[in-house]
């Protein structure tokens, strides 16, 4: 069975609803990038560079050359670099929602809102 770097790429992005959270990766990144979202750079710069390093044709294991390494090296950086991505995604939207209600004298407490 041949795999390709874009069929890998698609199994691992539907690994926990990482699809659903694209949106919300894009408005932690702008509100990171505009000093809004207080986030450490290596954070999400370290998983966009490791989403960069599966998506680019240059691997450390070249996969026409070490077919099954080639894509093993790949999947070792989605394995590392989505997960991460997702927990600082959920922390963004705890972060979100505390803040968003923190104004109408509520607390966030385990997601969820208390009075």
């Amino acid at each position: 069975m041949k795999y390709s770097k874009l069929n890998l790429a698609k199994e691992a992005i539907s690994h926990k609803g990482f699809v659903r959270k694209i949106p919300d990766i894009f408005r932690m990144v702008r509100m990171w990038k505009r000093g809004q979202y207080p986030m450490r750079s290596i954070d999400i710069i370290l998983p966009m560079l490791g989403m960069l390093y599966v998506v680019s044709p240059i691997d450390i294991l070249p996969d026409f050359a070490l077919p099954v390494l080639g894509i093993m090296d790949d999947l070792a950086v989605l394995s590392l670099v989505i997960p991460k991505l997702i927990r600082e995604v959920d922390k963004f939207l705890i972060w979100e929602t505390e803040r968003k209600y923190s104004t109408a004298g509520t607390k966030v407490i385990d997601a969820e809102i208390v009075k």
